[in-house]
């Protein structure tokens, strides 16, 4: 073997040029990686919306011996938290947090990873049910960034819940085993299309037109006037007990119909709905709970599943809600003299990393990226300093101090971790939970999978990454 020369060695050891993880995992861990994504592909096949999501972790949290804090609260007679305590709190079933108490006192500061569970879709109208052409049809209105023509044509299925008039809950979900029927957007077929191809990519389907096709068979009654849409209102009245009110108050969402699936010869990606963002909300969510099975942690550890992050965090079960402050405060109320002071202070002395992917370099469209900070697929956890908009507007930034600890952290454990901007920087950008949490006073830093195909109905990561990435998450709640 020829001897490098001074340097060689020498840009070897100033410079950061990165392998993929696949060529320096060991041996023995490729069984892991595959086992973790089996893992992760059954999880997220059975969680498509933030509920089914939220209540498989609650499942499988409460099977863990994690007690409700609300529950804990409410009984004047409970005794304090002890480190080692479990606790979750459910917010609105949409999100969730919970925490193992650690060995050192709140006022030490909390190690949190914080990711979103809800993901673009298509979601009804208040009043969507309409006939048209010997059709029935539902008006949909879609949520989250999405390119709309993506969202045609293909198979999808009708998940939520609806109210009937007495009250009684129902959860739907059609279309996803293989003996229920689809649901799909229809297109224009090229031979008439020639004015819709002429047409910006922004405005070559409308979201309005995104109405989703729900059957064709007439009522058997001459004297109804709209007899297509009559047989869905029996079918669903029969099914779940529902009139056609019941839309104005039913959460429903349509998604992209059938399960996560290998990609590609070598097996090494996956391709599902919805990596973004349960991919990073699964390796954080499956952190805390092995730290859980593991000893009492140093600091007190949190996962927190937030929603409507695509939409800009709003609402009650969003990052901008209280939710989180309150949960922190709960901790502090059932593990010591409650102050409003020292739960500032808390927060103030805690560290986050924000658990969302980032876009993984595309060579087909090599020309919205720099490709010096871009994140590529398989070469690991991705740790964005920044995130936002132009001049960074709309995002967050960590402080070189934390950028520091997070990456000496990563090193000391063994975790391959890179750089990460989304595009040049007039191209686009995007934000993420952090800046909300950052407005407490916490520490953040943004740090997650890198992801192809971001935010269409068929997103693409690597199994290494996916791995890579809970390896990171474990080793900064232990360590920081």
């Amino acid at each position: 073997m020829e001897e490098k020369t001074e340097g060689q060695q020498l840009a070897e050891r100033l410079s950061f040029d990165l392998k993929t993880c696949w060529e320096t995992v060991k041996q023995e861990d490729i069984a892991e990686v595959e086992k973790f994504s089996v893992d992760y592909k059954k999880f997220i096949d059975r969680g498509k919306t933030e509920r089914e999501f939220t209540a498989q972790c609650l499942d499988i949290l409460k099977k863990e011996g994690f007690i409700d804090i609300e529950s804990l609260i409410s009984d004047e007679k409970s005794e304090k938290l002890v480190p080692g305590a479990k606790i979750y709190l459910n917010v609105k079933g949409k999100s969730v947090i919970f925490a193992i108490l650690g060995k050192k006192p709140l006022s030490a500061g909390i190690n949190i990873v914080g990711a979103h569970v809800d993901s673009p879709r298509i979601d009804l109208k208040t009043n969507p049910l309409y006939e048209d052409g010997g059709f029935a049809l539902f008006d949909t209105h879609y949520y989250g960034g999405i390119k709309h023509y993506q969202w045609t044509t293909i198979p999808l299925a009708m998940h939520g819940v609806i109210f009937t008039k007495d009250g009684e809950r129902c959860d739907i979900c059609i279309g996803e085993d293989e003996s229920d029927p689809v649901f799909v957007i229809t297109d224009l077929l090229p031979h008439l299309a020639q004015d819709q191809m002429q047409k910006k990519a922004s405005e070559f389907f409308r979201g309005e037109d995104l109405d989703v096709l729900v059957g064709s068979k007439p009522y058997p009654d001459e004297k109804v006037k709209e007899k297509v849409k009559l047989t869905i209102l029996d079918v669903l009245n029969k099914r779940y007990g529902i009139t056609e009110e019941a839309f104005a108050s039913a959460e429903v969402e349509f998604v992209p119909a059938g399960k996560a699936r290998d990609i590609g010869l070598d097996s090494s990606l996956i391709g599902a709905y919805g990596h973004d963002d349960r991919s990073c909300a699964f390796t954080a969510w499956r952190a805390v709970l092995d730290i859980a099975k593991d000893n009492t942690p140093g600091k007190t550890v949190i996962c927190y599943l937030s929603d409507k992050e695509e939409i800009g965090s709003m609402g009650n079960t969003g990052a901008q809600s209280r939710q989180f402050e309150n949960f922190v405060a709960l901790l502090h109320a059932k593990s010591a003299a409650y102050s409003e002071v020292d739960v500032r202070l808390v927060l103030s002395r805690s560290a986050m990393l924000s658990a969302d992917v980032n876009a993984a370099f595309d060579p087909c469209f090599a020309d919205v990226w720099d490709k010096k900070t871009a994140s590529y697929c398989g070469k690991g956890i991705v740790l964005s300093k920044y995130t936002g908009r132009g001049g960074k507007y709309g995002g967050s930034e960590a402080s070189a101090e934390f950028c520091w600890k997070v990456q000496n952290i990563l090193n000391k454990n063994g975790v391959q971790w890179q750089f990460g901007n989304l595009g040049k920087v007039d191209k686009g950008g995007g934000g993420t939970i952090a800046y909300h949490i950052a407005d407490l006073g916490v520490d953040v830093l943004d740090c997650g999978i890198p992801v192809l195909s971001m935010h269409s109905p068929f997103e693409i990561i690597s199994k290494i990454d996916l791995w890579t990435t809970y390896r990171g998450y474990l080793a900064f709640l232990k360590d920081c």
